[in-house]
């Protein structure tokens, strides 16, 4: 059997773009001699759908282009996902051949958790069909489903399937990729059958999909591997006709596990490809896997990319301020939509250096983007005076900086008005996480391309940048960080320095650590205290930020969510604890 995985990137709504993708896909698949060809979670609606599925209009209407797929699935099988409304609504995966819906399976584990809302939208299913093709037994399942040991997969596995097809639309995080394929490698093992993991790819809102589609032997072997965060079609030859010694105990086991699931098993016998037919010989690919900086990098990449073209936006607007952020959010962009359509403004003020304006026009130079200058000192006096008569007697501080960045933002989004641009705004990690940014200034944009990024990381994606050509000059990277909004002022004025910050931020806010865990881990109690503070005084500041892509195990957003009126504190119930 020569199976194809079809790792497309579909837009969300987009259901009759969708449709045509998936058939042209299909077309490929068949030229290729595929047996069967397998799309991702979802496809005919894009991944996740949210509220959408909520529209009577919107499910009656991916059924139709369910109905317009099958017809086109003539001289092969086809997998694909859908939203199946029988009574309820389901997450679904259609088995389509000779024209027509042959069997249909309905997604058994809804995760509801992190990014995830299946609960609000989809029932359970129980449905467990078994299609036989080509004198292979075939099962059918969606994403979470593969990930339980006693699930769908050990249900069918134990009534006879020896090629499991899990179809999926696994968001991306880094580190995720190696445990999720050692995961669908032990599945095919414990099973002693095919696995073939099909996963979508591109950006949608604040997540990105990262493909890595692969297909397993029964001993749990990697046969092929599509590539990281690219649309491809992997095509692997498996031969179901070669005895296997399959592990029957672990599978009874498991299945026993399985039956609370209440699982319909329907046997559904299909006709299979003309085997007089010769096919073109296929030597599987095994892409190597992007990890590290690489994969962090083009993930982003990838994810502005999508955001921006599938909103129909060309251009992108962005304040230069010869840092090392609006460094990176430039270079991502340049990479993203191509320099031509990524515009830096500079917006000197009386605090700003020599040095920021020269690494400003070296960053767009090196990129070759277009590059403006305007002066903020005019609005600056004027909002000066205006406050004046409020102001005076008081001390100069933060309300006086902040006009700075909020004028800034000001003129960022009039070029975004008047042109059409849309506003990156270039604050990381760190800064959204303690509230070092300014609401309605360098805070505000229509996509924060750094939002899940912490500051150490963005030094290591300047330099992994920098490796693939010139991009941001050295003395960016290396000059101490500063807002200059104020005379000598630095970022570790106010917060401290970032190799001590981030470590804590990201056991605080990706794995949930108490005060007394993130001491015992070795950084300082009153750092911890500070810090601790910070977040959880920032999170109104969080929820008026613009959206960005999630690259962490836990990103602000969908994955936390946290009250803004919350009177419970960690350093409060800390010291309680350690009366």
């Amino acid at each position: 059997m020569r199976i194809a995985l079809a790792q497309v990137n579909p837009t969300v709504g987009d259901l009759a773009g969708n449709s045509q993708l998936i058939v042209g896909w299909m077309e490929k698949a068949r030229e290729a001699g595929a047996d069967i060809v397998c799309f991702p979670e979802l496809a005919i609606t894009g991944y996740p759908p949210e509220d959408l599925v909520l529209k009577p209009a919107f499910v009656r209407d991916n059924l139709a282009e369910l109905s317009v797929i099958a017809q086109a699935a003539k001289g092969i099988a086809v997998v694909v996902g859908f939203v199946d409304e029988d009574g309820d609504l389901f997450n679904a995966a259609a088995f389509l051949q000779d024209g027509e819906v042959k069997a249909v399976y309905h997604k058994v584990f809804l995760p509801n958790y992190g990014v995830f809302d299946e609960k609000r939208y989809f029932e359970p299913g129980h449905r467990s069909p078994i299609i036989e093709i080509g004198g292979a037994r075939v099962g059918l399942s969606v994403c979470e489903d593969c990930w339980f040991p006693a699930g769908p997969m050990a249900w069918e596995a134990h009534h006879g399937a020896e090629v499991l097809i899990n179809i999926n639309g696994s968001p991306y995080h880094y580190g995720k990729r190696a445990p999720r394929e050692a995961m669908v490698g032990g599945r095919a093992a414990d099973y002693g059958a095919y696995v073939a993991w099909v996963n979508t790819v591109g950006g949608q809102d604040e997540l990105v999909f990262d493909g890595n589609s692969v297909v397993f032997d029964p001993h749990g072997r990697l046969l092929a591997r599509a590539a990281s965060f690219e649309p491809e079609l992997l095509l692997c030859d498996i031969d179901t006709g070669t005895p296997v010694h399959r592990p029957l105990e672990k599978i009874r086991h498991e299945a026993e596990g399985a039956e609370r699931l209440e699982l319909e098993v329907t046997e559904i016998g299909v006709g299979g490809a003309d085997r007089t037919v010769t096919k073109p010989a296929i030597t599987p690919r095994v892409a190597q896997p992007l990890e590290g900086a690489a994969e962090i990098y083009t993930a982003v990449v990838l994810a502005t990319h999508d955001y921006m073209r599938k909103q129909g936006f060309e251009k992108v607007v962005i304040g230069m301020s010869g840092g090392v952020d609006s460094a990176l959010t430039a270079a991502i962009a340049c990479d993203a939509l191509g320099a031509r359509n990524v515009i830096g403004v500079r917006m000197p003020s009386r605090h700003t250096s020599t040095e920021s304006l020269e690494d400003a026009g070296l960053v767009a130079e090196n990129l070759g983007m277009q590059l403006m200058d305007f002066s903020i000192e005019p609005p600056h006096k004027g909002f000066e005076e205006i406050l004046g008569p409020v102001f005076k007697g008081t001390t100069p501080g933060v309300a006086e900086e902040n006009l700075q960045p909020r004028i800034r933002s000001t003129i960022l989004h009039a070029l975004s008005n008047k042109f059409g641009y849309i506003v990156l705004s270039t604050g990381n990690k760190s800064e959204l996480a303690t509230g070092y940014g300014t609401l309605y200034g360098d805070i505000a944009g229509g996509y924060a391309v750094l939002k899940d990024i912490t500051k150490t990381d963005v030094y290591e994606l300047c330099r992994y940048r920098n490796s693939l050509g010139p991009a941001i000059p050295e003395r960016v990277i290396t000059k101490p960080p500063s807002a200059e909004l104020k005379p000598g002022q630095m970022d570790t004025d106010s917060l401290p320095p970032y190799a001590e910050l981030d470590p804590i931020l990201r056991g605080y806010i990706e794995d949930d650590l108490s005060p007394e865990e993130l001491v015992a881990a070795g950084h300082r109690a009153e750092t911890v205290a500070r810090v601790i503070q910070l977040v959880d005084r920032s999170e109104y500041k969080r929820r008026q930020a613009p959206p960005g892509v999630k690259i962490t195990p836990r990103a602000f957003g969908r994955d936390r969510r946290m009250p803004i009126v919350n009177r419970y504190s960690p350093n409060g119930a800390a010291d309680r604890r350690n009366r």
